[in-house]
């Protein structure tokens, strides 16, 4: 079995900072592109940042500046660095990762259960 858990989100204020992060666990051979993904309250889900195995990272127009990505290949652990938030990040936010499992064969694509990010006065 193999596992993306996410932690770290919560209520944050306007113009404030948060630091989300997803550990794989489980059989993990190979971890291979990690992403972010939001869905906000009433909308669909979006593409926030993402990472490939060798960091080269690619953002969402609506993020460029004010989030980072950024990965641990040790832990097999994808973060998110937000600052200058605002009310329209408030989202669940959802990683994502191409994995290859011990015994496997090719790269299956795994999804984190997501957690609730607010930016609220």
């Amino acid at each position: 079995q193999v596992q993306l858990v996410e932690s770290g989100g919560g209520l944050v204020q306007p113009g404030g900072s948060l630091n989300i992060s997803c550990v794989g666990s489980g059989s993990i051979f190979a971890v291979y592109g990690m992403a972010w993904h939001r869905r906000p309250p009433g909308k669909q889900r979006e593409l926030v940042a993402a990472i490939t195995s060798s960091g080269l990272t690619k953002y969402a127009d609506s993020v460029k500046g004010r989030f980072a990505i950024s990965r641990d290949h040790a832990k097999n652990t994808v973060y998110l660095q937000m600052n200058n938030l605002e009310p329209e990040d408030t989202a669940v936010y959802y990683c994502n990762a191409d994995i290859v499992r011990t015994g496997g064969v090719g790269r299956v694509n795994y999804w984190g259960q997501g957690t609730q990010v607010t930016v609220s006065s």
